[in-house]
């Protein structure tokens, strides 16, 4: 097991006795004890769920400090305390089994990375045995949490009194708030638009959970906009998802396929006049949309706020997907938390209630549409949010759902598209009587999306140029850290990579974290220190606390692919100034020396029963695509390089330089880029180590311990990176030029971001085709593709 930690706050021993004695672990008095008496100190305090020193004492002896030692023993006997001994006593607190994990006469030679601290000494005084327990107090558990929040689980806090709140211990917050206190409140917050046109502007239902201290002492708010919020409608959106078996059709050529056309001005109603304000809400909720994150800073002094936006139950307004529209209903709450904004206790009485418990620092959090939704809002600059952590975020609508003038389904969701997701989160839809007033319009509204989205030409338009948050990346006032996953198919790494470029030069904090996953949160990992991380980050964001994180958390820090458990610090993710090297195209291989003149050619249609097959399978159809013998020969062109004799580092964008010709007035090219050999890989999904093993406060919600392994069995390759085009657009995004029939065209191909570590031995490989059975259109054309390869090329950026 390796623990890697990259939020620990360099101290000194002086900061270290100043904030033991704050969090009252340690007295001043306990600093004037003999060696064994502070030890003993120490090891108690180590068992806050035990109220007498009996219990303690039994505790303690079933610790073991050396061969036939345990530490009970230790402190009543010895003053002579050795560093073996608090080795031993600390890797047991954190989890670690004697004899299993490591060795009770060498527990310095443990294989798993942990935090131990060093001694350059035998004989280990009072100032050792602190600053072994500070550190003890930092270091994770192997139950993936820090030992000081395992006893704050335990009820360590719980027993304190006269605890300042918030309380900071090495840059974070604590759990000192009460958890079984907390108030769960519903607002309706006046936006200022009127997206169903009923004459009224839109109010935007917010439910809010907060520490009842708030009442006292104004908190930060972590605010979560998700559309999923009140619920979906999973089988209208089934209903709506879109054939994609249909055939690649020309399109008009064009030579800008947005219009100079600006949107007319819409009147925006008067604000409701107040008729009284209140200082309690009308309503609470139970039971909601959760994300263990926030749940876990409730406790530290956070306040929660979740809000569904415009069309979804109890909120007015029409779904738009991501439109300025939904961005203005983001920021609208925002607005009211930092007082700028007017919400009323109900959604007809126009009673107003302010956030007075807001101290006006919000951050935005969440994973997909989430995520999303915290980067449109950053890119007005709105006041009042100061950060955002967006996992897995859209920075460009056009890069989920199309890609080069093709239509482009999200990995996993083929059909879907940009009506298909208004329908789902269209909840409103899930009150009858509400639903009866408005469902005319929503059809409408549907048409329009249907419409604007234009699935038959996969064009760039006005449509999804509103849909672009990365065009307004110069207006982030707000700090930015991004989570993104390297295999994320759903939404794809470019959108974390063109909003990495976009904000680089920004005056702002920005950091990058990529792991190894696909589509899934990470704050529930063994292996690393993310929710210590974002503790920092947001205590030094939403509490001014003068900690560091900007400069202690790495700029970008990414897993690694060949290891488990293995994460490295980086200066940049897909620097331009990244070396390059070129590989030529010649039949069946990939070379960094020897070009050829010959042409190869591939045709895109299959047999009836092998397309239904791809079609119903497309996992069967991912790896057939890989496999050296398959039903997809003379379907692909397959150019593997030799074997690495040394790793290599890959880092940014790989472009596909490439000569190309179709056969017929249409066509389209697909590109992966895979690593080729029979290895033991990381599985692709994490492994549940223990389920809710993870406490997010004192008798509160748990959470599963999760953590990417190496598979037991070795698979044959590993998809890097891919790309698609449609041949109309190979001179531009928001052009559409004819394609002559058996002339050839130079296209350049960029691959989706990557950083992956190609191991000695390891083999890169190269495929070339037409349908992506699990994202294109498949017409199954009777189309040849020709490649000239003299002008062919892959350029592989790396470090």
């Amino acid at each position: 097991m390796k623990i890697n930690q990259f939020a620990i706050v360099p101290t000194t021993l002086a900061d270290e006795k100043k904030k033991m004695q704050q969090i009252q672990f340690i007295r001043q008095a306990d600093l004037q004890l003999s060696p064994h008496r502070l030890l003993r100190r120490l090891l108690q305090q180590s068992f806050p769920e035990v109220t007498s020193h009996e219990a303690a004492d039994n505790k303690m002896a079933n610790l073991l400090a050396a061969d036939h030692l345990d530490a009970l023993s230790l402190t009543q006997i010895s003053d002579d305390i050795k560093p073996l001994h608090i080795d031993n006593l600390i890797l047991q607190l954190l989890g670690f089994e004697a004899g299993r994990d490591f060795q009770i006469n060498a527990p310095e030679k443990i294989t798993s990375k942990v935090n131990l601290p060093e001694f350059n000494h035998e004989a280990l005084t009072n100032d050792d045995l602190v600053h072994a327990w500070y550190q003890l107090l930092i270091t994770h558990t192997t139950t993936g949490q820090t030992f000081l929040d395992q006893l704050a689980s335990r009820g360590y806090y719980h027993r304190l009194k006269d605890l300042p709140k918030p309380l900071f211990f090495n840059g974070k917050a604590q759990p000192v708030f009460d958890t079984s206190k907390l108030i769960h409140e519903v607002v309706y917050v006046e936006s200022s638009q009127d997206s169903d046109h009923d004459g009224l502007r839109d109010l935007l239902k917010a439910e809010i959970t907060r520490p009842v201290e708030s009442n006292q002492q104004p908190v930060p708010v972590l605010y979560t906009a998700s559309p999923y919020n009140q619920g979906t409608n999973d089988a209208d959106g089934d209903a709506l998802t879109h054939n994609v078996n249909v055939p690649l059709t020309e399109k008009t050529a064009t030579a800008n396929t947005l219009s100079d056309s600006q949107p007319a001005p819409v009147r925006i109603p008067d604000p409701r006049v107040v008729n009284g304000h209140a200082k309690q809400a009308d309503e609470s909720f139970g039971n909601t949309f959760d994300y263990s994150l926030n749940d876990y800073f409730l406790a530290r002094g956070f306040a929660v706020v979740y809000a569904a936006g415009i069309g979804t139950k109890e909120s007015d307004g029409l779904r738009t997907t991501g439109d300025p529209a939904e961005t203005t209903s983001t920021t609208a709450i925002i607005d009211w938390l930092n007082g700028k904004r007017t919400a009323f206790t109900n959604r007809t009485a126009n009673v107003a209630i302010d956030a007075t418990w807001s101290n006006r620092h919000v951050a935005m959090t969440g994973r997909s549409y989430l995520g999303t939704l915290a980067t449109a809002a950053a890119t007005t600059g709105v006041d009042g949010l100061k950060t955002i952590i967006c996992e897995a975020g859209i920075s460009s609508w056009y890069d989920y759902y199309r890609e080069n003038g093709l239509v482009i389904a999200p990995g996993g969701f083929p059909g879907e598209d940009a009506d298909v997701l208004a329908e789902e989160t269209f909840s409103r839809q899930q009150q009858a009587g509400d639903y009866d007033r408005i469902k005319n319009k929503w059809q409408h509204q549907l048409t329009e999306i249907k419409d604007g989205q234009d699935r038959d030409t996969g064009n760039y338009n006005d449509f999804w140029n509103a849909r672009n948050y990365r065009k307004n990346a110069k207006n982030i006032k707000a700090d930015v850290m991004i989570v993104h996953g390297l295999n994320d198919w759903n939404v794809k790494p470019r959108n974390a990579e063109k909003l990495w470029r976009a904000i680089h030069d920004l005056p702002i904090n920005h950091k990058i974290i990529l792991h190894q996953g696909p589509h899934i949160y990470i704050n529930n990992f063994r292996s690393l220190d993310f929710t210590d991380m974002v503790n920092l980050w947001l205590s030094h964001e939403l509490y001014d606390l003068d900690n560091h994180a900007e400069k202690i958390l790495p700029d970008v820090l990414i897993q690694d692919n060949t290891s488990a458990e293995n994460w490295q610090a980086y200066p940049d993710w897909g620097d331009p100034a990244n070396k390059t090297t070129q590989y030529h195209l010649t039949p069946n291989s990939l070379s960094t020396d020897t070009s050829s003149q010959e042409t190869v050619q591939f045709n895109d249609q299959l047999n009836k029963p092998t397309f239904q097959l791809y079609a119903k399978d497309n996992n069967q159809w991912q790896h057939d695509l890989v496999k050296p013998s398959s039903p997809l020969k003379g379907h692909r062109q397959f150019f593997k390089a030799p074997a690495q004799t040394n790793e290599l580092v890959m880092d940014g964008c790989p472009i596909l330089h490439l000569d190309v010709s179709s056969d017929q007035s249409i066509g389209l090219i697909s590109t992966e880029l895979v690593d080729l050999g029979n290895f033991k890989r990381l599985k692709p999904l994490p492994t549940t180590l223990a389920r809710q093993s993870m406490a997010l406060g004192y008798h509160f919600r748990k959470e599963d311990l999760r953590e990417y392994e190496l598979a037991k069995k070795e698979t044959s390759y590993q998809l890097i990176s891919k790309a698609h085009m449609n041949l109309q657009n190979r001179n531009a995004l928001t052009q559409v030029d004819p394609i002559t029939p058996g002339q050839t065209y130079s296209i350049k191909l960029e691959l989706q971001p990557t950083h992956y570590r190609l191991a000695a031995g390891h083999q890169l490989g190269l495929i070339v085709y037409a349908t992506d059975f699990g994202m294109t259109v498949r017409g199954n054309q009777n189309i040849t593709y020709t490649l000239s390869l003299a002008n062919s090329w892959l350029e592989l950026p790396h470090l």
